[in-house]
């Protein structure tokens, strides 16, 4: 079914199958999530989720590729300024907590050391490419620039839906976030920018 195209209605109900189970993945994780719930949810049954996606497995890296892909084209970097990159970042979680939870997800059931996806799958280069770029201007400091990435990553998740500390939410005060952006903009501004 994959290799036909998708009638208009077979594209709603793939649309659903994927909404219900990205909620259901991000509360439950890979093994956690149930089929059941999802094409109940979804108004649909397994043997279509099957054509689909083949699997439970294969359904989670099309939302997780997805969700890698979503903040890759939402919050593109801007190697000149990482600090507004990690500020961009946190609104993200705040918008699409899901989206932090599928990655802790993956990290906790596939990948517990090393990059988050397998070599072939990185979508990185881009950013990479862009950090040296600024190293080479003399804008972000010398390093190797997967490092300064993880690093202006993980300042960004400070306040994530995955902190060990604190995980905000965007029904906070307005005057809360701005305190953290701020915070956030001028720590990375010092950790990683040269001027």
């Amino acid at each position: 079914m994959a290799d036909q195209p998708l009638t208009s209605r077979g594209a709603a109900t793939r649309k659903r199958i994927l909404d219900v189970a990205t909620q259901e993945f991000a509360e439950h994780g890979i093994a956690g999530a149930r089929v059941e719930r999802i094409v109940a949810a979804a108004r649909t049954n397994k043997a279509q989720l099957y054509a689909y996606f083949g699997s439970k497995e294969g359904l989670f890296d099309a939302i997780f590729f997805g969700s890698l892909e979503r903040i890759v084209n939402v919050v593109p970097i801007d190697a000149t300024d990482l600090s507004d990159w990690a500020v961009r970042l946190y609104d993200e979680y705040l918008r699409r907590p899901d989206l932090i939870r599928l990655a802790t997800w993956a990290r906790l059931e596939r990948r517990p050391a090393g990059t988050l996806v397998e070599e072939h799958q990185r979508m990185d280069d881009t950013k990479l490419r862009a950090i040296a770029e600024s190293q080479a201007a003399g804008i972000v400091r010398p390093g190797d620039p997967f490092d300064v990435m993880a690093m202006v990553i993980a300042m960004s998740m400070a306040w994530s839906p995955v902190s060990n500390v604190y995980a905000a939410t965007a029904d906070e005060a307005p005057e809360l976030h701005e305190q953290r952006r701020a915070l956030l903009r001028e720590s990375v501004r010092r950790a990683v920018m040269t001027g």
